[in-house]
C-alpha cells in the first residue's frame, strides 16, 4: 500500500513539473501574439527580454527546478562527485543569470507601461478604425480596432497611448495593466529571495548544519515569502488572468515538493523514519 501511495505521489509531482514545462509554450504563444503590437519594427535583439520575459523566465525556472529535484531527491549523497557538483552549480548559475535578466525585463515592462501618455483630442475609439491602431486588453493581449468592436471595448472619454506604439487604452484599463506589471515585479523578486533561502538550506544540509537558529530563520523567511507569492496568485485569480494564476499555483505546489525533499533529506541524515509517501535520498 505504501509503495502504491509513493508511486502516486511521484506521478503527481512529476505531472506538476510537466505542466510547468507546458507553460513555457503557453507564455511563448501569448508573447509572440502580442509582439507585433508592442514592437512595430520587429523584435530586435535588445527587445527579446522585454518581449519574451515570461517565456525566458519560466524556462530558466523549470531547469532550475529540475536541478533542485536532482540535488535534493534523485541523486544520493554518494553521487556528488566534484564533477557532478560543479556541473549542477554551473547550470544553476546560468539559470540564475537568466532569472535575474528576466527580473530586469519585468521592471522594464512596468516602466514602459507607466510611460503611457494622454492621447490628445481622442474621445471616441471609433475614430481610430484604420487597421493600424489596437487596444490593450491586458499586459499581453491586444486587439485591432475595428468598426465592429470599437464601441464595445471602452466608452471612456479619455484614452492613453502606449509610448511609441499605435496602441491605446483607457485610464482604468491602464491602471489595471500597471498593477499587473507591479505584481509581476513583486512576484519575480520574491521568487529570487525564495531560491536564495533554498540555496542556503541545501548548502547547510550538505554539511549537516541545517538546525537550530539557521532552521528557524529559514522557516520564518519562507513563511513570509510563500505568503507573498500566494497573495500574488490570488490577485491574478481575481483579475481574471487565469494563465498567470495557474502558473503561480503550480510553482507553489512544485516548491512544496522541493521543500519536502529537503525535509526528507534532513530526516535521513538524522535517521528519522520517513512518511509513507515520501522517499528520502
Amino acid at each position: 500500500m505504501n509503495t502504491d501511495r509513493g508511486r502516486l505521489f511521484k506521478l503527481f509531482k512529476y505531472g506538476v513539473y510537466a505542466l510547468l514545462t507546458a507553460n513555457i509554450f503557453i507564455f511563448f504563444v501569448e508573447e509572440w501574439t502580442a509582439a507585433p503590437h508592442r514592437f512595430a519594427d520587429g523584435v530586435g535583439f535588445g527587445d527579446i527580454i522585454e518581449g519574451f520575459t515570461a517565456t525566458i523566465d519560466t524556462a530558466a525556472w523549470v531547469i532550475l527546478l529540475l536541478m533542485f529535484e536532482l540535488e535534493t531527491y534523485v541523486l544520493d549523497d554518494k553521487s556528488f562527485t566534484n564533477r557532478v557538483t560543479w556541473s549542477l552549480h554551473g547550470l544553476r548559475a546560468i539559470c540564475y543569470g537568466f532569472i535575474v535578466y528576466s527580473f530586469y525585463g519585468y521592471i522594464a515592462t512596468m516602466l514602459f507601461m507607466t510611460s503611457a501618455s494622454p492621447f490628445a483630442d481622442l474621445s471616441d475609439l471609433c475614430t481610430l478604425v484604420d487597421g493600424q491602431w489596437s487596444y490593450a486588453i491586458d499586459l499581453d493581449e491586444y486587439t485591432v480596432l475595428t468598426g465592429a468592436n470599437c464601441a464595445a471595448l471602452s466608452t471612456a472619454g479619455i484614452f492613453m497611448q502606449l509610448s511609441g506604439l499605435t496602441a491605446v487604452v483607457d485610464q482604468a484599463g491602464l491602471a489595471d495593466i500597471i498593477w499587473l506589471t507591479r505584481v509581476d515585479v513583486i512576484n519575480a523578486g520574491t521568487w529570487l529571495l525564495v531560491v536564495l533561502v533554498l540555496e542556503f538550506d541545501v548548502r547547510l544540509q550538505e554539511h549537516d548544519r541545517l538546525k537550530g537558529g539557521a532552521l528557524k530563520f529559514s522557516n520564518f523567511s519562507k513563511y513570509v515569502l510563500y505568503s507573498t507569492l500566494l497573495l500574488a496568485a490570488i490577485y491574478w485569480g481575481f483579475k481574471g488572468d487565469f494563465v498567470d494564476f495557474w502558473d503561480a499555483f503550480l510553482w507553489l505546489v512544485a516548491f512544496v515538493f522541493i521543500e519536502l525533499n529537503v525535509v526528507d533529506w534532513r530526516k535521513a541524515s538524522l535517521n528519522v523514519p520517513q512518511g509513507p509517501i515520501q522517499t528520502a535520498k
